[in-house]
């Protein structure tokens, strides 16, 4: 045990000694500053300004910033959209996959478009190389740099003054692509191809079983067919973007995906990097660190609490397998003991839990174990951290700008406290502010619930449900929660590629992502427009151990508020009939 704390403890520490350089990085990145890579992305910088006819100086307001996103959303819509339906005609199809359905194509677009990378498909078996690379690694780097776009016009409306201007979207998505995640995808693609992750155009190939399998039925199989092609490239912006969809069906379980204890390393702490970084550079860009250190600790320490349930749920086998005097569930050099259901071997309790903890923190939710398989316990954290609102470090810069518009609401709640004006880094926080900050902060939970209430009630969703009881449950309210997050991760045993779990999961991934987003463009555009306000005595601190305290208060209650009786229905119930001995 004494050794799995120690993973734990060093997986933390290497991912934010990693982040604090990189946040400083993005922020010079974002203001213009020259860094180590501008003398040669800068000439590349300029060329796209000047093809796509860019005025890099031009400030848009908060409305013609949304408008631009809106639009280019829109267009990788409809590419991605026909790609996957005219996919068996196109090139770049060794294995002459046929275009997909129409409800698939619309789910599958919705969730890459989104960043949510929700997968009702096996890859390996439905997409062809070319819908892989040019449609959903595409879009993992744009959805994923549109995400961080918002963050930084939301913080430039903290630090302007009397303006209507908060940035350039096409300025901001250049340098974000150009400077940040396409540097750290080559790297990390590198890293993984060196350990064996396969990136290739070859077609699958076929091989002969070492030893035959007899099926119950008595088939005899012989022989197996082994997947190849692009992995790599898409695996390292999947992490690093916080996109999460697997090239491969079981995702980074899979040897090809993930091979090595070196790769899974990797994998795991890029989902973080990110969005840890990006508080750092909050409180850089906002010309107060202490104010990026307080959202962090905030995060941080949500993150740990949610981790230690896992681990400690996981390391501890249940009570049936505890009793039975033929099963030893005791840790030791030889077994990693405790609960080891739907775990890889070769990476452990300590790993795999981790691993969900960090998926489910931010909206990345690639896995290198089956959450299906996790205790109850477990399974309702990695429930909660969806259904907070994607906001324990969170997506990159959807998590930040989401964390944000809690702390409006935290400085609102404690000034209605001490009867004043709400004040946030200077700015005065006012009826519109707060109406789009809990536009922000709600939009995930109204989402998800309503979405699993109709789905509830509709007959043929139980039969996409491999469990009855509360376990059943929680694979739909959790199938729904990881759209509704933005998260894309899933309970293995729910079968979700039907049109109408296709089509309302798609409707709420797109509903979550672009709603809290217009509404942090909006929160922006008027604070932008306003003056600073001179700090006084009465004015709350948002940088010490009490704000803190009240930030993971708020964030807390809207998720025990809005999901208790929900979660008391799923994986609390089964918790609870788990430790009955039923």
């Amino acid at each position: 045990m004494s050794n799995s704390i120690l993973q734990y403890g060093l997986y933390l520490l290497i991912l934010v000694i990693l982040a604090i350089p990189l946040g400083k990085y993005i922020g010079k990145v974002m203001n213009g500053e020259k860094v180590f890579l501008s003398k040669i992305l800068m000439p590349v910088e300029n060329i796209t300004y000047k093809v796509l006819k860019v005025n890099k100086d031009e400030e848009m307001g908060w409305k013609k910033y949304g408008l631009s996103i809106i639009i280019f959303s829109l267009i990788g819509f409809i590419f991605l959209f026909l790609l996957n339906i005219l996919q068996g005609i196109l090139p770049l199809n060794p294995e002459n996959v046929d275009g997909t359905s129409w409800h698939l194509a619309f789910n599958t677009t919705s969730s890459f478009v989104s960043n949510t990378n929700w997968q009702a498909y096996s890859g390996e078996s439905t997409l062809s190389y070319l819908t892989q690379m040019l449609g959903l690694t595409v879009q993992n780097f744009v959805s994923a740099a549109t995400g961080i776009a918002v963050l930084f016009a939301l913080i430039r409306g903290f630090i302007k003054v009397n303006e209507k201007g908060i940035g350039n979207f096409w300025v901001d998505m250049t340098r974000i692509t150009l400077y940040i995640l396409i540097p750290l995808s080559i790297i990390v693609s590198i890293i993984l191809a060196s350990q064996g992750v396969v990136q290739n155009l070859i077609g699958y190939e076929k091989i002969d079983l070492l030893q035959p399998i007899t099926l119950p039925d008595g088939t005899v199989i012989t022989s197996q067919i082994i997947p190849q092609g692009p992995a790599a490239s898409q695996i390292a912006i999947k992490q690093i973007g916080t996109n999460g969809g697997g090239f491969f069906g079981t995702n980074s379980a899979f040897p090809f995906e993930n091979p090595t204890i070196l790769s899974n390393i990797i994998e795991m702490l890029s989902i973080l990097l990110i969005p840890v970084s990006l508080c750092f550079t909050f409180g850089r860009n906002v010309k107060d660190k202490r104010q990026g250190i307080a959202i962090f600790a905030a995060m941080f320490i949500m993150l740990t609490a949610s981790l230690g349930v896992i681990a400690v749920n996981e390391h501890i086998a249940t009570p049936q397998l505890s009793q039975s005097e033929s099963v030893d569930t005791s840790s030791t050099d030889k077994q990693s003991g405790g609960n080891m259901e739907g775990k890889e071997t070769r990476f452990g309790i300590a790993s795999s839990a981790t691993w969900s903890a960090f998926t489910t923190a931010a909206s990345n939710g690639s896995v290198n174990s089956t959450l299906d398989s996790n205790a109850p316990l477990s399974g309702m954290m990695e429930m909660l951290m969806i259904q907070l609102g994607e906001v324990v470090f969170g997506g990159v810069g959807c998590g930040l700008y989401g964390m944000l518009a809690f702390a409006i609401l935290a400085v609102f709640i404690a000034g209605l406290m001490v009867g004043r004006t709400p004040e946030y880094l200077g700015k005065k926080i006012e009826p519109f502010e707060m109406k789009m900050a809990v536009l922000v902060c709600l939009s995930t939970p109204v989402a998800i619930l309503i979405g699993s209430m109709i789905a509830a009630m509709v007959p043929s969703v139980a039969d996409s449900l491999t469990n009855s009881g509360a376990h059943g449950f929680s694979e739909l309210l959790y199938a729904y929660s990881s759209a509704g997050g933005n998260n894309g991760s899933a309970f293995a045993g729910f079968n979700a590629n039907t049109p109408f779990i296709n089509v309302s999961l798609g409707l709420i991934m797109l509903f979550v992502r672009f709603v809290p987003m217009m509404a942090a463009l909006a929160i922006a555009g008027s604070l932008a427009g306003k003056k600073k306000v001179a700090a006084t005595v009465g004015t709350l601190p948002t940088h010490n151990a009490l704000f803190i305290g009240l930030l993971i208060m708020v964030v807390i209650l809207v998720g025990a508020l809005s999901f208790f009786p929900a979660l008391a229905l799923g994986p609390i119930s089964e918790f609870l009939r788990m430790i009955g001995g039923k």
